[in-house]
């Protein structure tokens, strides 16, 4: 399942994260690419070690980690805090597939769940999408700014070239609960309609059957 979720920043954060970043140092992206993904990767990175990075780090992660359809989606256990990306004219990430394991807080993580926050407006920049290899063909995204793609993180993709402005992003990783995407997005289904339920009718019969079934198949997929 790919699923965009807007709004997860407000103005006020990104102009404040936007004018944070503008004072940071970024370097070369591949520092933290994989040996293969290190021959197409071209963009730069902000510097993690630094404290105001680290600020805002968290302050993205708890905003991405606070939105409702990104619990419903992702069903997170471990979220790595999120790196910010920058690209400018000339810069580009070829196709690749994220590493399957990854440095997370208390340890290593399988990834799970990518997922892109966009922080550039999109018309201060042309080129920059990010375009998804699925089965049913390519699909591209250059999301509003403050606003957030999710994709399994199996999913071949990549940043299209930048030819005006600059493309900024934070960009993340996260284990899930259930592993399968396939049953996550069954979740994501059935925990949506048992929402739109209880919004329209309050909570009938039909709603605690369906409740009943999510807590079920919860307990059946889980890794805790």
């Amino acid at each position: 399942m790919i699923l965009c979720v807007a709004d997860v920043l407000d103005k006020e954060q990104l102009e404040y994260m936007r004018e944070r970043l503008s004072q940071v140092d970024f370097r070369d992206g591949r520092e933290t690419a994989g040996w293969h993904a290190r021959t197409v990767k071209r963009n730069t990175q902000a510097d993690g070690s630094s404290d105001v990075v680290a600020r805002l780090r968290e302050k993205a992660n708890a905003a991405i980690e606070g939105n409702p359809l990104f619990q419903l989606a992702v069903r997170p256990k471990v979220v790595k805090p999120v790196m910010f990306s920058r690209y400018e004219p000339g810069m580009e990430y070829g196709n690749h597939v994220d590493d399957g394991i990854m440095g997370g807080r208390g340890g290593v993580i399988r990834t799970d769940v990518s997922f892109t926050l966009f922080l550039s407006d999109p018309d201060s920049y042309d080129g920059g999408e990010l375009v998804t290899d699925t089965t049913a063909g390519e699909q591209s995204y250059k999301l509003p700014a403050g606003s957030m793609v999710i994709y399994p993180s199996s999913t071949l993709h990549r940043v299209e070239p930048v030819t005006r402005g600059e493309r900024l992003a934070a960009v993340g990783w996260a284990q899930s609960l259930v592993r399968d995407p396939a049953q996550r997005e069954i979740l994501f289904d059935l925990d949506t309609a048992r929402r739109q339920i209880f919004q329209n009718e309050g909570k009938t019969h039909e709603f605690d059957l369906m409740t009943k079934s999510v807590a079920n198949l919860l307990r059946i997929w889980a890794e805790l």
